[in-house]
């Protein structure tokens, strides 16, 4: 079985029941939503407004605060712990870019595409892209 990095988005309908499906087949799941120990880190939980920073505002507190320092270290170590990353789409730039440390890591890599997408050249680094949850766990 496999332990895997399941990155997507908070928005994704789908992530949960993924995380489920994956847990059923006998997987050990990284779910940043529901990190070992601690709840998922969330931009809101920082301060009000959030969605209106400045960059200078965004910059600071992306280098100095510690609830952002502990989120990005909690993920961190389920990337260094999984030897597979499922990118569950859709999902936004932090999954992407956890996606793309895995291929660069020279890690397994899924994308599972539930719902049409728009095209995207740098998902060749995926060892495979699949369509239903059925096709994902045969691929595992």
């Amino acid at each position: 079985m496999s332990r895997i990095y399941v990155a997507s988005s908070w928005r994704n309908q789908y992530q949960p029941d993924i995380c489920k499906a994956l847990l059923s087949a006998g997987h050990q799941i990284y779910d940043f939503r529901n990190p070992p120990g601690q709840a998922g880190f969330k931009w809101q939980d920082i301060e009000e407004g959030w969605q209106s920073w400045s960059p200078q505002r965004y910059k600071e507190l992306l280098h100095h605060h510690p609830a952002i320092a502990h989120g990005f270290v909690a993920d961190l170590r389920g990337m260094l712990w999984a030897d597979t990353c499922v990118l569950v789409l859709p999902c936004g730039r932090s999954a992407h870019l956890e996606a793309g440390w895995f291929a660069g890591a020279n890690r397994r890599l899924i994308i599972l595409m539930l719902t049409k997408e728009e095209p995207d050249l740098m998902y060749l680094f995926a060892q495979d892209i699949v369509f239903s949850v059925d096709e994902l766990l045969c691929q595992l």
